[in-house]
């Protein structure tokens, strides 16, 4: 059985802290959006806050969802050793580049902040561990590196910022008027 606290524990930001691979899901109204998220994009600044670092992409509704006020749930498990879920339930601010504390956020990750799009700021309400035992073990490899060396390019050749404003805000699949049946 699952267990829900309203804040984390150091066996859950130790748990945090070892994990390659993490899921970020958000909703505000619109279709719910899961994300897969590599490299060393978390940090837990205290029990109640964590910190996302976010690179640019296909689309942006981590963004949209928070700047819509929208619900977060940020699910950590464990593919090697014991098993475990760790599900964060919170709500998000976008610390965007042109906010005066960018740079001191930024600073928790040591990296530039060019080829970054935005960072995240999560309040945390509640948490909840489940057993995860039916979540396979794998072993983790080696992160993929052509998003951060796509990002760079882009940033180099000047054409980073263009990039992200023209995605900024996705499309709603609900504002969708057909399937285009060429697709399938």
């Amino acid at each position: 059985m699952g267990k829900q606290y309203k804040a984390l524990t150091s066996k859950d930001i130790d748990f945090i802290k070892q994990q390659k691979l993490f899921y970020i899901a958000s909703c505000s109204g619109k279709e719910v959006n899961l994300s897969p998220k590599g490299y060393d994009a978390i940090r837990v600044l205290d029990k109640l806050t964590l910190l996302y670092l976010d690179f640019p992409g296909s689309g942006n509704r981590t963004y949209r969802d928070a700047m819509a006020g929208g619900e977060f749930t940020l699910v950590f498990n464990a593919f090697e050793g014991a098993a475990n879920i760790t599900r964060v339930f919170c709500t998000a601010e976008p610390i965007e580049k042109d906010d005066e504390r960018f740079e001191g956020y930024l600073s928790h990750f040591g990296v530039d902040g060019s080829c970054i799009r935005q960072l995240f700021v999560f309040d945390v309400y509640a948490v909840e561990n489940s057993c995860g035992m039916s979540v396979p073990y794998m072993k983790y490899e080696k992160q993929r590196n052509s998003l951060k060396k796509w990002a760079k390019n882009m940033a180099e050749d000047g054409r980073l910022q263009d990039y992200m404003d023209e995605h900024k805000e996705p499309p709603s699949l609900k504002d969708l008027d057909s399937v285009n049946d060429t697709l399938f």
